[in-house]
């Protein structure tokens, strides 16, 4: 049983911490994106050093209050909040621990602290001449502490992979307040059992990061972007693997765009400039990073007319500035937003066999049509498979008239997802929105493994209490 966060513990730990440790708890704190879940707190502690961290941890343990680690806020399955319903906990924010400690440009490594800005991160590479790859639409906010207890992905992973992949080594506080010293720098390392992945996307329910040591990259000599209209998610496939058989790992980013993302823009953002007169029924953006000596355009121009030849594509414009290739991008880039404003009954972030991907939307979405009157808006990373399958009211109408048939939807949709091989979760995490579905769609031995590991690691269950895991 976990103790709250009171006045007598706030006491304890003004009295172990440095002046300005505490902070009020304001609103902010409290909040996730999606307003599915408003926390609570005794305590908010903002620490500046890796040995603060471990004296609020130590000192929780001792007292047993539960701990709710907080990076940029931006999860958008509620790990960083806890709702009522258990003591309130200590809400541990990183945003003081925000530093970059240094860059080894000839390794190809950058050091950060939890809280540093993604965008932050991304300058810091630049100003030496490398790239950070994670790319997030939350990175002026998000910070590099949450995108690796998330395992975060986003739209390079297609390249260069999720955050555990572009993580080498990590300081981390344990439950008892102990520091983990494995910052390394190292790109092989097998000396036992791999702490880093096991941290590394477990939402601060087994330890809390305070520093990575983060995989860098050369930027590309040259990139380019194009807008292309295909006529179905098995020719975006198709397409996706005619790009890799010419262009390799230039394919940066391969993203799927239903008519309905586009319909939602114009539908709240009128005054975005949209490329084709008339939206696509799918649209892939496509986006390559090449060696020096290469076109991009040219590649691009090349990909285009051999798929036409083969009757994939219909239409496609390809940027000929920088500037175009940003506005490409933010056109994806605000379909979330546009999201936002319509409001969705049911959101899902999915990854599926590559191969499976057409059935399942065919599929999903005759059963959806079938079953009530909505909108589907579905877009993504096709690149790594993992779709955003949102279910949106009917024009004219609020998700609040569906509120009772949330629960259906997104059954219907992770039922199908699972069967097809699929996940439920592909780059959002557990948080507490999830939890059911994990015990749902999870295999009985990993939730076992699961369980096990926390109870070792955190046997006070004081970490994240009721994030992943049921408390």
């Amino acid at each position: 049983m976990l103790n709250p966060a009171d006045a007598a513990f706030a006491a304890r730990l003004a009295a172990a911490l440095p002046e300005g440790a505490l902070k009020p708890v304001t609103p902010a704190y409290l909040e996730e994106p999606r307003a599915r879940f408003h926390g609570q707190a005794g305590v908010l502690a903002a620490p500046r050093s890796v040995e603060e961290v471990a004296t609020v941890v130590r000192l929780c343990a001792e007292a047993r209050v539960g701990i709710v680690p907080r990076g940029g806020g931006t999860g958008l399955v509620g790990g960083q909040v806890m709702p009522d319903g258990q003591p309130a906990p200590l809400v541990l924010s990183l945003e003081r621990m925000a530093a970059i400690r240094a860059v080894y440009p000839s390794e190809n490594v950058l050091i950060a602290e939890a809280g540093a800005i993604l965008a932050d991160v991304h300058d810091a590479a630049r100003a030496a001449d490398r790239l950070f790859p994670l790319t997030l639409a939350s990175q002026g906010s998000c910070r590099i502490g949450g995108n690796l207890a998330t395992n975060a992905g986003g739209v390079n992973v297609l390249r260069y992979g999720n955050a555990r992949e572009l993580c080498l080594g990590l300081e981390a506080v344990l439950a008892d307040g102990t520091i983990w010293h494995g910052l390394k720098r190292l790109r092989k390392d097998n000396t036992g059992y791999d702490l880093r992945d096991l941290i590394v996307g477990s939402e601060g329910t087994l330890g809390i990061i305070t520093a990575a040591s983060l995989k860098l990259s050369p930027i590309p000599a040259a990139e380019g972007a194009a807008l292309i209209a295909v006529a179905s998610p098995a020719a975006a496939l198709a397409l996706l693997a005619l790009a890799r058989d010419r262009l390799a790992e230039g394919v940066s980013a391969f993203e799927l765009m239903h008519r309905m993302g586009l319909d939602f823009l114009t539908e709240v953002l009128p005054d975005l400039r949209q490329p084709f007169a008339t939206p696509p029924e799918w649209t892939v953006l496509i986006d390559i990073g090449l060696p020096r000596g290469q076109d991009p355009s040219a590649a691009l121009t090349d990909l285009f007319g051999e798929a036409l030849e083969a009757g994939l594509v219909s239409d496609g414009i390809i940027a000929q500035s920088e500037a175009q290739r940003a506005a490409f991008w933010a056109l994806r880039e605000m379909i979330p937003e546009a999201n936002r404003r319509i409001g969705a009954i049911s959101s899902h972030d999915i990854a599926l066999p590559l191969s499976e991907i057409p059935a399942f939307i065919e599929q999903a979405g005759a059963a959806l049509a079938a079953a009530g009157d909505w909108r589907v808006n579905c877009f993504g990373h096709l690149g790594d498979g993992n779709l955003h399958y949102n279910v949106f009211p009917a024009k004219g109408r609020n998700r609040a008239e569906y509120d009772n048939r949330r629960g259906e939807v997104k059954q219907m949709v992770h039922d199908r997802v699972h069967a097809m091989g699929g996940s439920v979760s592909a780059e959002h995490g557990i948080g507490r929105l999830k939890v059911d579905d994990l015990e749902r769609y999870s295999d009985p031995a990993k939730l076992a493994a699961m369980r096990a590991l926390k109870a070792a690691l955190d046997p006070l269950g004081i970490l994240n209490p009721g994030a992943v895991l049921r408390a």
